[in-house]
């Protein structure tokens, strides 16, 4: 059975994201955060610890797009509690994984939208 572990609606989007997401990275930001890093982010208001540590093989819906975590980095939990921070780097292998980002593949990269929901499943 699986379990939604997070939840959050976006906000906002950054006026800067659409290269980056280009390039397979996302990063997610609640509220607050600043101006600098908005513009390259995915807003939410999100604040809350995952039901469970996020780990590989959980799922992250993203702009109607399902991604098998691959990796998680070491802070990426605390992240996510504390900020509401998480680095998705999706469909990029290569990528070195940093501790607080989160490796991911799937069949498309995600365009997210202010409304559209993230979502983090697992078993």
């Amino acid at each position: 059975m699986t379990n939604q572990l997070w939840s959050a609606t976006v906000d906002r989007i950054g006026e800067f994201t659409a290269e980056m997401f280009e390039g397979g990275c996302y990063i997610l930001f609640g509220e607050p955060l600043p101006d600098a890093l908005a513009e390259v982010s995915i807003v939410h208001r999100t604040r809350q610890a995952p039901s469970r540590p996020i780990q590989a093989g959980d799922t992250l819906e993203l702009g109607g797009v399902a991604l098998r975590l691959d990796e998680v980095g070491e802070l990426a939990n605390l992240n996510l509690t504390d900020l509401g921070h998480i680095v998705v780097y999706v469909n990029s292998p290569d990528q070195e994984l940093l501790p607080g980002a989160v490796k991911a593949s799937g069949s498309s990269r995600p365009q997210p939208a202010a409304g559209s929901p993230i979502v983090i499943l697992g078993d």
